[in-house]
């Protein structure tokens, strides 16, 4: 009941901000909840079940690019093309994956990381179709969900806020389930869980695919929300950069893909009105991060304080 407590309260106190916060500021929260869902996603494969992959910039990218070639060449509006979005992003995921679970560890990293790289050079290849570095704006008839303007300030918003508050949602119901205890197992003792009868490559399939259905999702909204597709978001930086948000809020918490990325973005933001040199002081709270709180913020306030945090 905490739990459910606080996840609530949290989409509520995001609700309250959009009267509290200016136009840029609001915009800037709504980019950090779509985020938040990539993150999110990332979370499920590596802080719950043991997947370190470096090729999540791969499925981000299939469902950005699902629903903006759908809504540029079909002229679909946001809700289908979601939709598409999503779906383009956990069947990537589940192709990638059942080629990629066949090694671990390290292997597995390096592997999705290829996958990644291979998707990234073929937006590049494609770029009369895909706008390649470039990219490509989407039109502002294509993005409006039930009458609703998503390039406008409060409707883009509330669509960040609600696909935010699902995917929080879902993914606390997942993690709490019998098949989330399962990929905790398979994190902590894979040996041990095949001896229990468990498969561990269907439930890290699944769980992968589950993943990709988020971060498609992810890549989806940012697409339709700030109308921008474009190669850059399929380079590693956007496998990195999710696992930087889950490291810092906490890998294996449901609230650390958000705590993670607000509080990245703050540091970008208030490094880079410093100096120039903004991302040594980024990786020098990231180092400082790993030495005193290697299981992250809410990771320790776990440990710690609230072991009843999911």
């Amino acid at each position: 009941m905490k739990a459910w407590t606080l996840h609530l309260a949290l989409i509520a106190g995001l609700f309250a901000a959009q009267f509290l916060l200016s136009p840029y500021h609001a915009t800037n929260l709504a980019r950090i909840m779509v985020l938040a869902v990539f993150a999110m996603g990332y979370n499920l494969a590596f802080g719950y079940t043991g997947l370190l992959s470096l090729g999540h910039a791969l499925f981000f990218a299939a469902g950005m690019y699902a629903a903006g070639l759908s809504a540029q060449f079909w002229g679909l509006s946001a809700g289908p093309a979601l939709i598409l979005g999503i779906f383009g992003g956990g069947a990537m995921a589940a192709a990638v994956g059942l080629l990629a679970l066949r090694t671990a560890g390290v292997s597995f990293m390096i592997v999705t990381l290829m996958f990644a790289q291979a998707g990234y050079l073929t937006i590049l290849y494609f770029g009369a179709t895909t706008g390649g570095d470039e990219g490509f704006t989407l039109p502002a008839a294509t993005r409006t969900f039930l009458g609703f303007d998503l390039s406008t300030d409060t409707p883009r918003f509330l669509a960040a806020l609600t696909i935010f508050a699902a995917g929080l949602l879902v993914s606390l119901v997942v993690v709490r389930s019998p098949f989330g205890r399962t990929m905790v197992a398979m994190r902590e003792n894979e040996e041990r869980s095949r001896m229990l009868g468990m498969n561990p490559f269907t439930v890290k399939l699944a769980a992968l695919a589950i993943s990709g259905l988020y971060s498609g999702a992810a890549g989806a909204a940012y697409a339709l929300l700030f109308g921008y597709v474009g190669a850059s978001f399929a380079t590693i930086q956007y496998s990195i950069l999710p696992m930087l948000y889950v490291l810092l809020g906490g890998a294996g918490t449901t609230l650390g893909p958000f705590l993670g990325a607000v509080l990245m973005f703050a540091l970008i933001e208030a490094a880079s009105n410093l100096t120039s040199a903004y991302l040594f002081l980024v990786g020098a709270a990231l180092v400082a991060l790993v030495l005193f709180a290697p299981k992250g913020i809410l990771g320790t306030v776990r440990e710690r304080v609230a072991r009843w945090l999911p």
